[in-house]
């Protein structure tokens, strides 16, 4: 799990302070996943990246591009149902969400 995207559940909480239950949920999610720590080579990543796109006429949120130069940087997969994301290249996305067809 990206520290980023720990950050925007950490953001999901405090607009909810009494969402017991997501917080329980949140912090058990937290205890069971690696959170990866954010090694300044991703900054490089997200530069070349976000202009890269930006450069095609198709930018994305500046949260979301640092998410993702994270996960191309640690050989991380993108899980989302976010299809935007597709967009990256190089970048490895599961939905996890979709039919599997079984």
């Amino acid at each position: 799990l990206s520290v980023i995207t720990g950050a925007e559940l950490m953001y999901g909480l405090a607009k909810r302070p009494g969402a017991a239950r997501l917080a329980r949920a949140v912090d058990e999610l937290l205890r069971r996943v690696e959170v990866l720590p954010w090694p300044p080579s991703v900054m490089a990543g997200y530069g070349e990246t976000r202009a890269a796109l930006e450069s095609q006429g198709q930018p994305m949120g500046a949260l979301d591009l640092l998410i993702a130069a994270h996960a191309l940087e640690t050989g991380a997969v993108l899980v989302t149902n976010d299809q935007a994301f597709r967009r990256v290249p190089g970048l490895v996305v599961e939905d996890w969400s979709a039919p599997t067809g079984n």
